[in-house]
């Protein structure tokens, strides 16, 4: 894959997106855990979250509400390690409160219909305009994955466009995740992929099973292979499940690193075996 000529990110290599199509599937914990999975593998990440209902990385990552600087190349990210391998651009620090959501507001109901189109373009060229601000005017610097440009929810077509019009689709590769019993949204998705000539690098099956904190036994509570079945169905490459662990989600919560923390966990493999899955891909696109 050919490294992109494109401003600030002139020194990255690959740019994946983590895609859904709804919310509460783990694109944030995906993101995360892979980000992190990376920088193990000695690449250097960024992570840019543009989550608008909530953005949750930064407490996932442990940086807190650092300020936001600027250098003569744009803005600074924030790096959450001392060998700055892992880089984090979110939205969530231009907020004054972390419990805020940023909010565009659209049209009233009881305004006329010319009023309602027009509120509706400014709504979308808004949030158009941000997420390319926020791809184009930080100073990533070198990077080997910019991890996945954590898709605002239900807006993944703002992302997508956004490169499509920059002529930058044939280095962005999304990730999709689903659960293994919620896959037409995400079948929509890729719907949606396909029909703007974006090249979909695979689907993640997310809460795939629960792990018992107790023996370590993996039970499918909901159900399981609805991800690989999609990823059948659409000729799509299946990345690998992850399971539901209290341990995953207790160093989420805590902003612990449980790539670091739980080494020899059926989680940590499973997460491990996606990203060499990943890695391997993106050599070889």
């Amino acid at each position: 894959m050919e490294q992109n000529n494109d401003g600030s990110l002139s020194q990255v290599r690959h740019v994946v997106l983590v895609l859904s199509g709804k919310g509460g599937v783990g694109k944030s914990t995906i993101t995360t855990e892979l980000a992190l999975a990376l920088r193990h593998a000695g690449k250097k990440v960024g992570i840019l979250d543009v989550d608008l209902c909530g953005p949750s990385i930064p407490r996932m990552l442990c940086v807190g509400r650092p300020d936001v600087h600027q250098c003569d190349s744009g803005w600074v990210p924030v790096y959450t390690d001392a060998q700055k391998s892992l880089a984090l651009m979110s939205i969530g620090f231009l907020l004054e409160d972390p419990d805020e959501a940023v909010v565009w507001r659209g049209p009233k109901k009881n305004w006329y219909a010319v009023l309602q189109l027009y509120w509706s373009l400014t709504l979308f060229i808004d949030l158009f305009s941000m997420i390319g601000q926020f791809v184009s005017d930080v100073a990533w610097g070198e990077l080997d994955v910019p991890a996945g440009g954590h898709a605002a929810r239900g807006r993944p077509m703002n992302i997508c466009q956004y490169w499509r019009i920059s002529k930058n689709t044939e280095w962005m590769v999304p990730v999709l995740v689903t659960t293994p019993q919620s896959t037409g949204d995400v079948r929509r998705e890729i719907t949606f992929c396909k029909k703007t000539g974006v090249r979909i690098l695979g689907i993640v099956e997310n809460m795939s099973g629960f792990v018992c904190p107790h023996c370590s036994e993996c039970s499918n509570i909901f159900s399981k292979g609805g991800g690989e079945e999609l990823a059948k169905l659409t000729g799509s490459m299946f990345l690998g499940s992850v399971p539901l662990d209290p341990l995953l989600s207790k160093s989420i919560e805590e902003g612990r690193d449980f790539t670091e923390s739980f080494p020899d966990s059926a989680t940590f493999s499973a997460i491990s075996s996606i990203c060499q899955t990943l890695l391997n891909s993106l050599e070889t696109a």
